[in-house]
């Protein structure tokens, strides 16, 4: 159970840094006459890459019973 908490803020912490690279590429690239480097592409990549991951993740262990599903109770 713990090793999950770890993984999925692992993830996340990826997703975020993915994110910061493609804004500093963003920012960063096509300037002064200098020809865009792709590299905004590859971190977006990269961030998909790893949501779908962590989606994958989540989604098997729910299947073989790690997390369990709480919600609120219904009808109180």
């Amino acid at each position: 159970m713990r090793v999950m908490k770890y993984l999925v803020a692992l993830a996340f912490i990826g997703i975020l840094g993915s994110l910061a690279v493609a804004l500093y590429f963003m920012l960063r690239d096509g300037r002064d006459g200098r020809s865009k480097s792709g590299g905004m592409v590859r971190a977006l990549t990269v961030r998909i890459g790893l949501s779908v991951l962590l989606f994958l993740c989540v989604l098997l262990a729910w299947k073989f019973g790690y997390i369990q599903p709480g919600g609120l109770p219904v009808g109180k």
